[in-house]
């Protein structure tokens, strides 16, 4: 017996794997442009920097993450060409907050067997993800575990890399008070809380194929809406007329509204955000419903209708909110700066280890 059919017979089937390259090498090969070198299937992945030559003091930005348990929905549905779109988001979209331009991204799939087509499915909505985002897809790597794996499970992580001119640094430091905090519109729930999506949805006896009037929708399809992407738009913003008013940026991910917003405020500010500047989207009142929670409850969970949040200079927010409106991202005012002491209970604070602003949520939200 080869040493191939030995593999075989120990559940790795490296043929499969080599189809599954093949059937995503299209899509991959469309992120590339002049400056990746290389092609697909190299042991690394190049991308030429000498552009970087120009800048008087580059910075480098990186980010690394993966989708969550969106994924247990995806295998429940056997859908899997728009998990992709939720990784790119989860890891471009967080490069973006620091003003940094993404160059390119690598990916990892592991899974329990190699099925090429739904390999090919993954890539290729990543791939189509970062040709939206302007990020060359320049490597990555599937890795068959049989046996420590279901043969129908897979995970995917990714990471990639930005670039950002010193002097263009986006971040705390920036913000002053009287800053306002404009929210920006997401397009569901994003890759965040749902592993409490699912337990919501099982105590219910809720199967992912049953149909939701009230999301017109099946569960399944209202669940795997793909993440907003912001990056393509947000680098345009900060390279028009209206990139330096914008002081800070921030990715509502993990932990929820407040918590990801303090991040991005001085220490000594705080914020309050006035929940009726918005009406959460149907997909998290249905949930809540369900659970028998509130949308308060879950703030610190879900992102409720914001995915991201630019903290700008004041005399510009209006032009600013316009802007996002132009590049087909909704985005109202939500919020103030104010640096100086105050009573603080009930405010989120510290999170992440950072020791940033403060935030809380205060009013009831728009019906």
């Amino acid at each position: 017996m080869t040493s191939n059919s030995s593999y075989a017979a120990a559940g790795v089937d490296t043929r499969a794997g080599d189809l599954a390259v093949e059937l995503m090498k299209a899509a991959v090969s469309a992120t590339h442009g002049p400056n990746v070198l290389g092609g697909v299937g190299g042991f690394a992945g190049l991308f030429d920097l000498s552009f970087a030559k120009d800048y008087a003091r580059p910075l480098l930005a990186t980010s690394t993450d993966g989708v969550g348990t969106k994924i247990a929905i995806a295998q429940a549905l056997d859908k899997h060409d728009t998990i992709g779109q939720d990784l790119v988001g989860m890891v471009v979209d967080d490069i973006v907050v620091v003003g940094a331009k993404p160059l390119f991204m690598t990916d990892y799939i592991a899974c329990g067997k190699v099925v090429p087509e739904r390999i090919a499915s993954i890539v290729s909505g990543i791939a189509r993800a970062c040709a939206e985002t302007g990020t060359a897809l320049v490597g990555g790597e599937t890795a068959e575990h049989p046996g420590l794996m279901g043969a129908d499970d897979y995970d995917v992580a990714g990471a990639a890399t930005g670039i950002v001119e010193a002097d263009r640094l986006l971040g705390a430091d920036r913000v002053e008070s009287g800053d306002v905090v404009i929210a920006i519109e997401s397009s569901g729930l994003h890759s965040n809380g749902f592993s409490l999506v699912r337990s919501i949805l099982r105590q219910a006896e809720i199967d992912y194929v049953d149909r939701s009037d009230e999301l017109g929708s099946s569960w399944g399809e209202a669940l795997l809406e793909p993440t907003r992407l912001y990056t393509g738009q947000l680098v345009e913003l900060l390279a028009g007329p209206h990139g330096d008013a914008v002081h800070s940026l921030s990715h509502v991910t993990g932990g929820g509204i407040a918590a990801n917003l303090a991040r991005v405020l001085p220490l000594g500010s705080w914020v309050e955000l006035d929940r009726s500047t918005w009406s959460p989207a149907p997909v998290f009142r249905v949930l809540n419903d369900l659970a028998g929670t509130t949308l308060e409850s879950t703030e610190g969970t879900w992102n409720l209708g914001i995915g991201f949040f630019a903290v700008v200079r004041a005399d510009a927010a209006a032009s600013v909110v316009s802007a996002l409106g132009a590049l087909g991202l909704p985005a109202w005012q939500a919020g103030t700066v104010t640096v100086g002491d105050r009573d603080l209970a009930g405010f989120e604070q510290g999170a992440k280890g950072v020791d940033g602003g403060a935030v809380r949520l205060v009013g009831s939200y728009a019906g």
